[in-house]
């Protein structure tokens, strides 16, 4: 399996530094959480108690459930292998970065290369309440971070606790960057982030399925990463889920990978 590996508690940066890496090495990415619900359907389908009862309930419900409960219906622990079976059915070229909390040492392929990322508590908290509102964060990923950060540290395997990750993360995997594959052109290069935002869109199509789900509405819109020319891009644009167009998600002044510069016109992002 050509897979860099990033693991860390909820609010560590691993979606961010993932994101980054990838674009601009020119890797695959695989987000976990575009996986949820596909992952969700597969515990169902087996009879997994606690998936089953998660469909069960709405989400006040859940929200009110003891926190060993929601732990369990969390499938952290069921939603390793998954991951792993993903990763097996993708091609081998180029590599591919993973991220999810389900990244943990025991989950592993023996051999994988994979390093966790655990910046300092007070960090994760003030990203999880820019995330969720002011002066509130989920206990559920406060205490799922606490889980994964003994398991990280029982296991004695490579952490890095840096707030700006991405330097030490580009260091920690500089080898496999240097020996690839990578991405092989700009049309290659463009092929994985139209990928990366169409697993975007299923996501949020599968949630909005759901059952107990309040539905979408036809202006629901979500962040889905600009697909220009610059691999330092790191830009992303608010788009209604169900209209993600055929043509590249372009930030304002932003160039698609297949146009010509023109003259007098920079391809760098703005």
């Amino acid at each position: 399996m050509n897979v860099l590996w990033i693991g860390g508690p909820p609010g560590s940066g691993k979606t961010t530094v993932a994101r980054r890496l990838a674009r601009l090495h020119g890797l695959r990415r695989y987000d976990s959480d575009a996986r949820t619900w596909a992952h969700r359907d597969l515990a169902v389908k087996a009879g997994h108690p606690a998936a089953l009862r998660f469909e069960e309930l709405t989400p006040a419900q859940r929200a009110a459930a003891p926190m060993e409960e929601r732990l369990a219906m969390w499938l952290q622990a069921e939603r390793g292998p998954m991951t792993v079976a993903d990763l097996r059915a993708l091609p081998s070229s180029p590599l591919t970065v993973a991220e999810g909390t389900q990244v943990l040492p025991g989950m592993l392929p023996p051999g994988s290369r994979a390093v966790w990322l655990v910046p300092p508590a007070e960090v994760r908290l003030a990203r999880l309440r820019a995330r969720h509102g002011p002066g509130w964060a989920p206990e559920l990923y406060l205490r799922l971070g606490e889980l994964i950060e003994a398991e990280v540290e029982r296991a004695g395997v490579a952490v890095i606790t840096q707030e700006d990750a991405l330097p030490e993360v580009e260091r920690f995997f500089a080898a496999e960057l240097a020996a690839g594959p990578l991405a092989r052109g700009p049309e290659e290069r463009a092929r994985l982030l139209r990928e990366a935002n169409e697993a975007v869109a299923e996501q949020y199509r599968a949630f909005f399925a759901r059952p107990w789900s309040p539905g979408v509405s036809g202006t629901t819109a979500r962040p889905f990463m600009c697909e220009c020319a610059d691999p330092r891009c790191d830009l992303q644009v608010s788009l209604v889920i169900e209209r993600l167009p055929p043509a590249p998600v372009l930030a304002p002044g932003h160039r698609p990978w297949n146009r010509p510069k023109q003259a007098g016109v920079s391809g760098q992002s703005r």
